[in-house]
């Protein structure tokens, strides 16, 4: 069984480093802290976390509050959160906050009143309960979406640039009226993916029009609805920017049921590369974020933040990447 020893040699720092940097001593730069937890995970190093807590009167427990379990997006989040919570002692509770600001409040109660350690929060879309969880005290991660200014570190992927880069992608198959199908008003990665879209049609030179755009829940059946209104329309979009996989299963229904072809009939591409977007007939273009990266680094850095940390709230912004497939090639016409 590895020891501290084993890790300090592989991380190539002090035993009294790896001891602050696992009980989140601001003294430690987030640098060794990094490199202190991919040496424990590398040697599959476990710590006495529940001794630990017990000092500091808490549960080894850590509190996961995302939006929607079924999407596989957050899936992949909590799998990486729980990955490292695993190789550090500590247990993942997972909440499922459906986009209410309600449940979510009553998920973070419940999490202050059990003392969990830390909490990662998926904040909703219609405002957040983080105020609460900063008046306590208890290390808070944000992921997916921003926390108020100084409230906590936070984990991103760049939404709008990704939305930019699926764009200029149909925007070079030769699509003409390119229709979005996106998420709630005043959910940022919504507004986000919006934005992104109506950032490479003006830089194009193309007019946007609301008579493209539909919003929805990010839910497929709502989505579903949403696009079968878009091809009603007397000029129908040709292709479609659709903003997550569970959504994008609903407009495939909308479009079998009009008969149409992606690929051939209309372009798609939506975000998030679950396992079954490369196995549908066509394979579907989509927009790959770095769920389970996410999760991980989100995971890190409350662990950092556990115990006594002073550093200032960090925001972590990583990029998504386009894989092309099959439903958004204009040759496949």
């Amino acid at each position: 069984m590895p020891t501290i020893n084993d890790v300090a040699s592989l991380a190539g720092v002090s035993t009294a480093t790896v001891s602050r940097a696992l009980n989140g001593k601001s003294t430690v730069s987030p640098a060794l802290v990094t490199r202190v937890l991919e040496a424990v995970t590398a040697l599959g190093y476990q710590p006495n976390g529940p001794a630990r807590s017990l000092r500091r009167r808490e549960t080894a427990v850590l509190a996961l509050i995302i939006s929607d379990v079924e999407n596989w997006f957050f899936t992949a989040i909590a799998r990486g959160v729980e990955d490292v919570a695993h190789d550090m002692g500590y247990s993942v509770v997972l909440c499922n906050s459906d986009e209410n600001a309600d449940k979510e409040r009553r998920y973070i109660d419940v999490a202050i009143q059990e003392r969990v350690a830390g909490v990662i929060l998926s904040p909703t879309g219609a405002g957040t309960n983080a105020d609460v969880l900063a008046d306590t005290g208890i290390p808070m991660v944000a992921v997916d979406r921003p926390l108020p200014v100084g409230f906590g570190d936070t984990v991103l992927v760049d939404t709008r640039q990704a939305a930019r880069m699926a764009t200029e992608h149909l925007l070079a198959q030769g699509y003409g009226r390119i229709g979005c199908v996106t998420g709630p008003a005043g959910v940022r990665t919504a507004d986000d993916r919006l934005a992104g879209y109506r950032d490479a049609l003006r830089a194009a030179r193309r007019r946007t029009s609301s008579t493209l755009v539909r919003r929805s829940e990010y839910k497929g059946t709502r989505a579903q609805q949403a696009s079968a209104e878009l091809f009603a329309q007397t000029e129908p979009p040709d292709a479609l920017l659709v903003a997550n996989s569970a959504m994008a299963i609903g407009v495939l229904a909308a479009v079998r049921e009009l008969g149409l072809r992606p690929g051939r009939d209309v372009g798609l591409v939506a975000f998030d590369d679950a396992p079954w977007t490369a196995v549908v007939d066509p394979p579907l273009t989509v927009v790959a974020q770095p769920a389970y990266e996410v999760g991980r680094i989100a995971a890190q850095l409350l662990l950092a933040r556990i115990g006594s940390s002073r550093r200032a709230p960090a925001v972590t912004t990583l990029t998504a990447r386009l894989l092309e497939r099959a439903s958004s090639r204009r040759s496949a016409r």
